[in-house]
This record gives structure tokens, C-alpha cells and sequence, in this order.
């Protein structure tokens, strides 16, 4: 059997060429989205549907670059909003709290558009315990994931120094900072970690398992120690391979989420200069797909544009070109009852183009995608209530939406 390296290798040298111009506008570009490519300026508008069967409603404003919205499954009916520079503020029946939830500008890096505070996730017993997670890049540039509390848990304002860092991962550029945390149906902390940034992952971190980045993890922050690796990880026991790892050849995977009711798990993975892909994975997986990245960018191959071996490759369940938008924002499965006409299809849109796209997996496990609407550009991220309720953060405007029946 091949060595990680060797297969690497291996894999380097078969796909070592592309019809790319090896230019990433997300690396240099001031009016970049924050997943990825470059973007317009978002238009204060609302949302609308082409069917006429839901629109959306403001329900705060006056955020410093909102790029998350979620829950913590306490009851409290709370919702917490990521802002990009280092805070997290708390919207309670429309109205914002005096004081931050947390602040922690003094140690994020925000000074490049992907970077800085990007993602947050509540444990599932955070009524009882207080604990909840963020990913954030560093002073130094690393991708961090930290556990922090507060108490007691239904109090306004976390505690800053009950910080403890569970991952650092150097990131050799600037862009491709992954950032999403969730917890998965099994309990289990799910991340996810950019390919390092640059252009084309010329590292070829994202097939390289001796490496978190380009991946998806998976971590037990209930088996001892900062955190534990669960026995089921696919390359938990595979000599050379980061046994956190999930998932792997994704590029930016900026945004995933589960399907509460069946656990199926959406990635929408922010793509080079011609495709933006939206990826799946059954409720029921094992864990250890492969994305593709870099030698496929979407369905086509990408090193080299022809020739490449695509064999084991999980291909996209949905892509589509530069054309519709520049940087693909992941969503939800909408399980709430406030809109009837979107129960149990997967929303996203893209941060430039503001299609709102609706997916759907049949009984034969085929994805079918349809166009259903129009969103505000400049979409970072959706989010859900306890309910199951959908929101979504508008970057350029400052706002937070959510989506209602007409």
C-alpha cells in the first residue's frame, strides 16, 4: 500500500496542470466576499419570492459585518449574531442587548476580508453547562477553534476568561479560513477548515490527509482532555492522517449545515474562478468522502482540465458558474412551520448573485435544485431559531432577515 505521502505525490503529478490563470480574486480583492470570490456592494433590500409563497422581514440592524446567526437551544428564545471583527451580539424580540455577549477583537485578525470571527456553536447541553465554541482566525494568521462559558448560562455576557484553545492550525495565506462550527446529530463538534488560501491550493493540502486544512472535522469535547478523537473517525487510526478529519478535498467550505430531521449534511464549498459547488452527505455515512479539491473544482476537472483521475471522488450534487454569482453561501433544511410552501427543501444563495436556490433529495437519493427567489447581495450566512426557524445575515448592510409567509 502506498504511503499518504507517496499517494500525494502521486496524485501532484497526474494533476499538475489547469487551464486556470492561477489568479484567486478572494486573495487580493478589497471588495471580496467573505467566503471567497470578489463581490458588488449589497443593496438594502428584502427578499422575494418568484412563487409568491414567502418573503422576508428585517429583524435587527446596525451590525458591524454580521457573518453568522444562530440559537443556543436553551429556551431562551435568543438569537446570537456573529460580527466579522470579534463580538457576538445577542437579539432578544427584535432588540439588541446593551452589552456584547462576547468580545474578543483583542485576539482575532480581521484585517483581511476572510479573516476574523466566523463561526460560533452552543453545546447541546448549554442550559445546563454554559459551553460554547467559536472559530476565529488569530493574530498570527492560524485558524483557532476555543471553548468559552458563561454563567449561568442564561446570562447576557460570557465570560472572556474562561477562554481554552482547542485547535490552531497555521494558515499559510490569508484567505480560505473555513470557519463553521455545528453540532452534528451524534453529538459530536463538526468544523470546518479552508485549503490554506493562495490560488489552485498549491500546497495540495486539500488531498493531503497529514493535514486539518481543506477538511471538515469531527472532535469529542466530552472525551477528556481539550478534546477527544471519536473511534468512528474514519482515519482515526490510519498512520499519517490527522485522525480529526472528517472529510476532505473541499477548498473553502465557508458555510455546512444538518438537516435536523434526518441529519444529511450540506456543504456548500466556495469554488475558484468558474464554479461554485454545493456538496451532500447522507445521515447515515461513515464519514471519509472526498470532495475532490483541487483536482476537481465543481464536476469539471480542474488539474488538469482533462486527463485527471476522478475515480473515488465524490462529485457535487449541484454546481453552477461565475455567471449566477462568485461565492456560494450554504444554508439550511428548512424545518419550521412559518412557511409551509419551503418544509424540507435546503436553501442557499451566493453572495454576489442573490438567486435563492431550493434543493430537494427524492427516494432515489437524486438532488433536485430549482431557483425560488431573490435575496438581498451580500448574503453571508443563514441560521436557525430553536423552532427551526431560517434567518440570514446581509454583510454590506448590517442586518439580520428572516423569512415569513406572504
Amino acid at each position: 500500500m502506498l504511503s499518504l505521502a507517496a499517494a500525494a505525490a502521486l496524485v501532484a503529478a497526474a494533476c499538475s496542470s489547469n487551464d486556470d490563470d492561477g489568479t484567486d480574486p478572494d486573495a487580493t480583492s478589497t471588495q471580496a466576499s467573505l467566503g471567497g470570490e470578489a463581490a458588488t456592494a449589497a443593496p438594502a433590500a428584502p427578499g422575494t419570492s418568484a412563487a409568491g409563497s414567502f418573503a422576508t422581514e428585517e429583524v435587527a440592524t446596525g451590525f458591524s459585518r454580521p457573518v453568522f446567526v444562530t440559537n443556543a437551544g436553551d429556551g431562551s428564545g435568543r438569537l446570537f449574531v456573529v460580527e466579522k471583527p470579534g463580538t457576538i451580539e445577542i437579539v432578544k424580540d427584535g432588540k439588541r442587548a446593551a452589552t456584547p455577549f462576547l468580545d474578543i477583537t483583542a485576539i482575532v485578525r480581521s484585517s483581511s476580508n476572510e479573516q476574523g470571527l466566523l463561526g460560533l456553536a452552543f453545546h447541546p447541553e448549554f442550559a445546563r453547562n454554559g459551553r460554547f465554541f467559536v472559530a476565529y482566525t488569530g493574530r498570527s494568521g492560524e485558524n483557532s477553534v476555543a471553548e468559552y462559558r458563561v454563567s449561568p448560562p442564561s446570562g447576557d455576557v460570557a465570560d472572556t476568561d474562561s477562554a481554552k484553545l482547542l485547535i490552531a492550525v497555521s494558515d499559510p495565506f490569508p484567505n480560505h479560513n473555513g470557519g463553521m462550527l455545528a453540532f452534528g446529530p451524534d453529538g459530536y463538534l463538526y468544523i470546518s477548515m479552508g485549503d490554506g488560501g493562495s490560488a489552485g491550493d498549491p500546497n495540495g493540502n486539500g488531498q493531503d490527509l497529514g493535514t486539518m486544512l481543506g477538511k471538515i472535522l469531527r472532535i469529542d469535547i466530552d472525551g477528556g482532555g481539550d478534546y477527544a478523537i471519536p473511534a468512528t473517525n474514519p482515519f482515526a487510526n490510519q498512520a499519517g492522517a490527522k485522525p480529526e478529519i472528517w472529510a476532505y478535498g473541499l477548498r473553502n467550505p465557508w458555510r455546512f449545515s444538518f438537516d435536523r430531521e434526518t441529519g444529511d449534511l450540506w456543504i456548500a464549498d466556495v469554488g475558484q474562478n468558474k464554479y461554485e459547488e454545493l456538496d451532500f452527505q447522507s445521515g447515515n455515512s461513515k464519514g471519509g468522502e472526498n470532495y475532490g479539491w483541487n483536482t476537481m473544482d465543481g464536476d469539471p476537472r480542474f488539474k488538469p482540465a482533462q486527463g485527471c483521475d476522478q475515480t473515488g471522488l465524490v462529485k457535487p450534487v449541484f454546481e453552477y458558474d461565475h455567471g449566477k454569482g462568485c461565492s456560494v453561501t450554504g444554508g439550511y433544511v428548512y424545518r419550521g412551520k412559518a412557511v409551509p410552501a419551503l418544509s424540507g427543501r435546503y436553501l442557499f444563495t451566493d453572495y454576489c448573485g442573490a438567486t435563492l436556490w431550493a434543493s430537494t433529495r427524492g427516494a432515489d437519493g437524486k438532488v433536485a435544485t430549482t431557483e425560488i427567489g431573490k435575496l438581498p447581495e451580500g448574503v453571508t450566512a443563514f441560521g436557525e431559531d430553536e423552532a427551526g426557524e431560517l434567518y440570514f445575515t446581509v454583510d454590506g448592510e448590517g442586518a439580520v432577515y428572516r423569512f415569513v409567509a406572504r
